[in-house]
């Protein structure tokens, strides 16, 4: 079900691979970042942890928008961490976590959760869920993982690896989502979406990926 008035998506997160995948599929979102401190919130469960961080980081974002006349506005937090070998995993503290982690993961698997929570912020109303997907990793050498380390990139993501950035040489492969370890899952948005009685599309605009020109079907 599609809605006549204009579209915005705010993501709360300032994470460049969120925001490049929605621009990819034709999304141009606003970027608010949250601030939200995700050490304040402790889980024992890897589902419920991400889940709630992406409901603090939209609900965050949230209160700090203002209604715009004939425009409806959405905000999409999302949270990732990895469920490895019985630990959560977010962000690495430093270089030597990062290099103690790739040493312990290399030639094992690990599931990538990534939560997201939608708000449609006149209304209140909100939809929320988790996606999964397992990831592979290659039994990497002791000198890749220095070099891997060295290039800074471990340190930014969670579980200390990416899968659209250059430790996608270092995995094996994945079941489920690819979108879901680069850190929003499309499809899962487009359920999300749904379920707010909104359609995927009308949040596309005018200009394709590309620069070619698209009908608008919102």
């Amino acid at each position: 079900m599609s809605t006549s008035a204009p579209l915005r998506l705010v993501l709360a997160s300032q994470s460049p691979a969120r925001r490049k995948l929605l621009q990819a599929a034709g999304i141009e979102p606003d970027v608010l970042v949250s601030g939200v401190d995700e050490s304040q919130v402790v889980s024992d469960r890897a589902e419920e942890l991400c889940l709630e961080l992406a409901r603090l980081k939209a609900q965050a974002v949230l209160g700090r928008l203002r209604s715009v006349p004939d425009e409806r506005t959405l905000v999409l937090g999302c949270d990732s961490v990895l469920a490895f070998d019985g630990e959560i995993l977010g962000k690495p503290a430093d270089a030597a976590d990062a290099t103690r982690r790739w040493r312990r993961m290399r030639g094992r698997s690990g599931v990538l959760h990534t939560g997201h929570c939608l708000i449609d912020v006149v209304p209140g109303a909100r939809a929320e869920e988790v996606a999964s997907t397992t990831v592979h990793f290659a039994d990497i050498s002791d000198e890749e993982i220095v070099a891997y380390v060295a290039t800074g990139e471990p340190l930014a993501v969670a579980g200390a690896f990416t899968i659209d950035g250059l430790g996608g040489a270092f995995l094996t492969g994945i079941e489920g989502d690819p979108g879901t370890v680069v850190g929003l899952s499309l499809p899962l948005l487009r359920r999300l979406l749904g379920e707010l009685g909104l359609s995927v599309v009308d949040l596309w605009t005018k200009v394709a990926p590309g620069g070619q020109e698209i009908e608008h079907l919102g």
